[in-house]
């Protein structure tokens, strides 16, 4: 019997390739609000006239389209139909103020990058235009030294990207299309005696 959860599942999806180790302190603090999150509010519903807690209007347009360049819409929605920058914001009214601001210095950081690459804010640019300024930092092969928080946020707002679409309506429902679990902990198979 596998003590896999679909907490934990969803957690080393968010994390990926990295080791727990290399993610920066700041960052392992949000995942831990967001695995609260998770737990709280096993399949979260779309919130009727939301308004962002901790993000300002500029700042929710650029997660909105970095979290749907992380997920985007295929034959389901992406993350920006499944609310993701509504969980994120969420997670960040409830971190610390240092890791809420580190979260928030990284979309300032984002935007400023992306005009140095392109002349316009992230959310302004293509999608092409948007995959080329995100693979060097989803890779970590960003070319000069000063990328280094370019990386780590671009880990942190993956993570979270993730974490957010599979413990909404869309990611449950649609995505993987489990009404309540994702990750069965055990597989008993086929109760029929004569399958036995």
């Amino acid at each position: 019997m596998s003590d896999l959860t679909r907490r934990d599942a969803i957690r080393r999806l968010a994390v990926g390739g990295t080791a727990a180790a290399t993610l920066p302190l700041w960052v392992e603090h949000l995942l831990a609000i967001a695995d609260l999150h998770a737990q709280q509010e096993p399949v979260r519903q779309a919130v009727a006239d939301w308004a962002p807690k901790v993000l300002s209007a500029s700042q929710n347009e650029a997660l909105v389209a970095l979290t749907e360049a992380i997920i985007p819409e295929t034959d389901t929605p992406g993350a920006k139909g499944a609310l993701v920058n509504q969980y994120i914001d969420d997670v960040l009214a409830t971190a610390s103020a240092e890791d809420r601001q580190r979260f928030l210095d990284g979309l300032t950081w984002l935007d400023r990058h992306s005009r140095e690459q392109h002349q316009q804010p992230f959310a302004s640019l293509t999608p092409e235009q948007q995959i080329a300024v995100l693979t060097p930092l989803s890779e970590g092969t960003a070319a000069r030294p000063g990328d280094r928080p370019g990386v780590d946020f671009f880990g942190a707002a993956r993570a979270m990207t993730i974490a957010g679409y599979y413990t909404s309506a869309v990611g449950i429902l649609q995505e993987i299309g489990e009404p309540e679990t994702v990750v069965f902990t055990e597989f008993k198979g086929c109760t029929h005696p004569e399958h036995q």
